[in-house]
């Protein structure tokens, strides 16, 4: 991209940008009669036909079947957006309904994640997105207990990410508070911050050990301890106003909608795309820089959030090529940069998800 864009003229990125801003705008191909007739350029009407079609020639603009304009290439949005885009003014009322984000009292990670996904899709009117990513080291920090009756109890596991899980136990034999204590000891001694590849035969051996003649314990709060590391590992995608994609024509062919509706509901597609990402600055996948070959024709843009240091979610839209980049990249920057702080403060995120 770096060598061909040598090739640019001034020119040439004044005349790629307004193409790109008014095909966002409308939808339809544009002409050099619109060009002429709306920027701030001395040449003529010809000298703008011979530039798009230079533009055209070295991939950032693409020519529809009948029509005399031109739309952006993939590649042309792609230069937009690291090289043309200009800062997006917020508006008070969007400032307003990003701010409220900050007033709301929620201490469950996921639930915040959710209200900002929420608030993108009202701001920008695009599909959005909450994400809490992979996490192929999680560990379970803390094993507690809770006796309900003698023959079942509570199982509470507290992971590394904050997370808190919980399992119903129902055993086979009396268990009491001193069974309990022995069984928590165990699990805290051998299994606390161990990744699920970790937990190996010779440690539930040890674990058995220890229980002895309660050992039959193990078997059914093993079986626990792996479904909630599984959980843990596996991410979860939570996905607003999916009727969006429905006004905008690029997603009005039934088949390709499914098969973009089918890659959310799937989420694992997605969720590899966001998972491995450092930092906190927002993301532009545009079409096929994507593995996920149900958006070629798609632009997901979303920024990670991080609370001490690492990557506990991210928020996102997913839209149309043509997506008005400028709104959305500030919204999404403003969101999460909100979301970061409320995250910061003592009361959040510290309970995490029961479930």
């Amino acid at each position: 991209m770096a060598e061909r864009a040598r090739g640019l003229t001034d020119r040439k990125k004044q005349i790629l940008k307004a193409i790109v801003e008014a095909h966002i705008r409308g939808g339809e191909p544009v002409g050099s009669k619109y060009i002429t007739q709306s920027q701030q350029l001395t040449c003529s009407s010809a000298t703008i036909r011979n530039e798009m079609a230079e533009l055209e020639t070295m991939g950032y603009l693409e020519q529809p079947h009948t029509s005399a304009g031109r739309v952006p290439s993939k590649q042309g949005y792609r230069f937009y957006v690291d090289a043309l885009l200009e800062e997006y003014a917020m508006t008070a009322k969007e400032i307003a309904q990003i701010n409220q984000l900050m007033k709301v009292k929620m201490s469950e990670l996921d639930q915040i994640l959710d209200k900002a996904s929420k608030v993108a899709t009202t701001l920008t009117n695009y599909t959005g997105f909450a994400i809490k990513p992979r996490s192929r080291t999680v560990t379970i920090r803390r094993f507690e207990t809770a006796l309900i009756d003698e023959k079942s109890f509570i199982l509470i596991l507290v992971a590394s990410n904050g997370t808190v899980k919980t399992r119903n136990i129902l055993t086979e034999t009396v268990v009491d508070m001193q069974v309990l204590n022995r069984l928590c000891a165990a699990l805290n001694e051998l299994l606390a911050e161990r990744a699920a590849s970790e937990i190996n035969l010779p440690l539930m051996m040890q674990l058995e050990s220890r229980m002895a003649e309660d050992s039959l314990l193990v078997g059914t709060v093993m079986k626990s301890i792996y479904e909630v590391l599984s959980e843990l590992d596996s991410g979860e995608l939570k996905v607003n106003g999916l009727d969006r994609l429905l006004q905008y024509p690029e997603f009005s062919d039934a088949a390709d909608l499914g098969e973009l509706l089918g890659a959310l509901e799937r989420k694992d597609d997605i969720l590899d795309l966001v998972s491995d990402v450092e930092g906190d600055r927002v993301n532009v996948v545009i079409g096929q820089e994507s593995a996920v070959k149900v958006i070629n024709n798609s632009t997901v843009v979303y920024r990670p959030i991080r609370q001490g240091g690492r990557t506990v979610g991210a928020i996102g839209v997913i839209g149309p090529l043509r997506m008005d980049y400028a709104r959305v990249l500030t919204m999404l920057d403003s969101l999460g940069g909100n979301v970061s702080q409320l995250l910061s403060e003592p009361h959040s995120g510290e309970k995490g998800e029961e479930k």
